[in-house]
């Protein structure tokens, strides 16, 4: 089954509890008419339930919870006011229950059953969990999601024709991350100047910078990680994503001139055009953290450097 926009990994940590936010944007989505059918038939059930019985709540007044709005501490705080507060001991044991159900347990069978029914067989799945992940085509295993790390953004930067799209999107898909490359966040009026041959001032990149930081905001408030790619040519406009806070991650992408045209030269219907290449080159100021790669390296030997670096 294709990944559910806004549908939140299994893994992902949220208020300590593994499932927790998954279990909110099925609410979320069902009542905007956005939740496929195929889970709408487990809805307060299954791991609903569990999870409900573990905080002590009623599924019902959960969601008429959920649905009156606010962020998940204050839902997971109204929880525990309902249900009683949980120790960090109590959170782990349970996440370790959940992360394992499935694995050698009664559940085993009916695991197996599964595997086959959803076309998955071949595939390393021990776990419940496991299995939802590679339906929506995720790879828990070679992340090793069940480590639980913290959610972290990696920024790949650099100038245009350096790869930092192309790098991302591979990047992404080993890990089974979200990818947004920065050019979907201009405002029209930047992509319009851009394309007329104009470069971007900073007063342009006020809102562009902006929305970028509030994407990666969300991103880690959700429990997530993710990759984006952005030039980010100068040290204010790293600050102003974040600089080198916890939680973001920097990868700057750098190669000779000669080289990099080449690449832009070679590029069909893109709004940056060879020609702006020195003003960014003249721009550029180096990032002085981070990891440095040389693109003249082939992609899948950045890739690798950079899960080495990041130990993803």
């Amino acid at each position: 089954m294709p990944r559910v926009p806004g549908l939140r990994s299994n893994y992902a940590l949220v208020c300590r509890l593994v499932y927790f936010g998954r279990m909110l944007d099925k609410i979320r989505l069902h009542a905007a008419g956005r939740l496929p059918a195929d889970y709408q038939k487990n809805l307060g059930i299954g791991f609903d339930a569990r999870c409900c019985e573990f905080l002590g709540v009623d599924y019902a007044a959960l969601k008429a919870r959920v649905l009156a709005g606010g962020s998940e501490a204050e839902i997971a705080a109204w929880c525990h006011e309902r249900g009683g507060a949980r120790s960090d001991d109590q959170c782990n044991g349970f996440n370790r229950f959940l992360m394992k159900l499935g694995w050698r347990d009664d559940r085993t069978p009916v695991l197996r059953q599964r595997i086959a029914e959803f076309g998955l067989t071949g595939r390393p799945i021990e776990t419940f969990f496991d299995l939802n992940e590679f339906d929506e085509d995720r790879d828990p295993v070679g992340t090793r999601a069940w480590e639980l790390r913290p959610p972290v953004v990696v920024l790949v930067m650099g100038v245009a024709g350096t790869g930092k799209s192309t790098v991302g999107e591979a990047l992404a898909s080993a890990l089974s991350w979200e990818f947004r490359d920065a050019d979907s966040f201009h405002p029209a009026a930047n992509i319009a100047k851009m394309a007329a041959g104009q470069p971007l001032d900073d007063h342009d990149r006020e809102p562009w910078l902006a929305a970028i930081r509030d994407h990666i905001g969300v991103t880690l408030k959700r429990g997530e990680s993710a990759i984006v790619s952005c030039s980010a040519l100068k040290e204010r406009y790293r600050q102003a994503l974040g600089g080198n806070a916890a939680g973001i991650a920097w990868v700057y992408l750098h190669g000779s001139p000669e080289l990099i045209r080449e690449r832009l030269a070679g590029r069909a219907g893109h709004f940056m055009k060879p020609g702006m290449l020195d003003s960014q080159l003249a721009a550029l100021e180096p990032p002085q953290f981070g990891l440095s790669l040389d693109v003249s390296e082939p992609p899948d030997a950045l890739i690798g450097r950079i899960r080495a670096h990041l130990a993803l």
